[in-house]
């Protein structure tokens, strides 16, 4: 039962930093935050976040709230509701992990999403193993079409990052980039101009 306080903790506290960094002149700067399935399943939920947001003073359209296909799985209405409430507060919803559980094209189409996150399985095998080569850049046509964004993760390679650009990703994470870093550790690198574009 503890997953829910955490949740509210670990959003509470990317809050703050996000408004920090923001203060600190860094307007375009964008906090994505992993919400679990319990937390999402959550009636307050929205009532959660808002109240969150106006305690910290973060900007909601700052915002990305990261969700794994399984929350997908039941299709139930509730979930359309919830996705569609995020969205409208200003919010990005970012649908984790893709192809990873389920990736049934179907739903893709009718949510209220902005982007995807190729999942790592994936993009472990590029550029050379075909099968995954040939899986990624048929995501990146999938969301092109669809008018999403795409995020590649676990990008590790400078090679897989090449790869990626040719193919049309814009947007990366992973290791080839930067490791995790601590906010002090951050905004020495954002002060020296480096800026995430995500």
């Amino acid at each position: 039962g503890l997953i829910m306080p955490i949740s509210e903790l670990v959003l509470r506290q990317a809050c703050r930093q996000l408004v920090l960094w923001r203060a600190g002149g860094h307007p375009l700067f964008r906090m994505a935050v992993n919400l679990s399935p319990r937390q999402f399943q959550h009636s307050g939920l929205e009532r959660r976040i808002l109240a969150i947001l106006e305690e910290t003073g973060a900007p909601p359209q700052a915002l990305e709230f990261e969700i794994t296909e399984n929350l997908l799985l039941d299709n139930r209405p509730e979930t359309l509701a919830t996705l569609a409430a995020l969205r409208d507060m200003g919010a990005s919803v970012v649908l984790d992990d893709f192809g990873k559980e389920y990736s049934s094209l179907g739903y893709v189409k009718r949510l209220p999403i902005s982007a995807i996150k190729i999942d790592q399985s994936f993009i472990d095998g590029v550029p050379d193993d075909e099968s995954d080569t040939a899986i990624v850049r048929s995501v990146l046509t999938m969301a092109r079409d669809l008018e999403l964004s795409v995020v590649a993760e676990g990008v590790e390679t400078a090679a897989q990052r090449d790869f990626l650009l040719g193919a049309g990703c814009e947007l990366f994470q992973g290791y080839f980039f930067s490791r995790p870093v601590p906010p002090e550790e951050m905004d020495s690198l954002l002060e020296a101009g480096w800026l995430p574009k995500r």
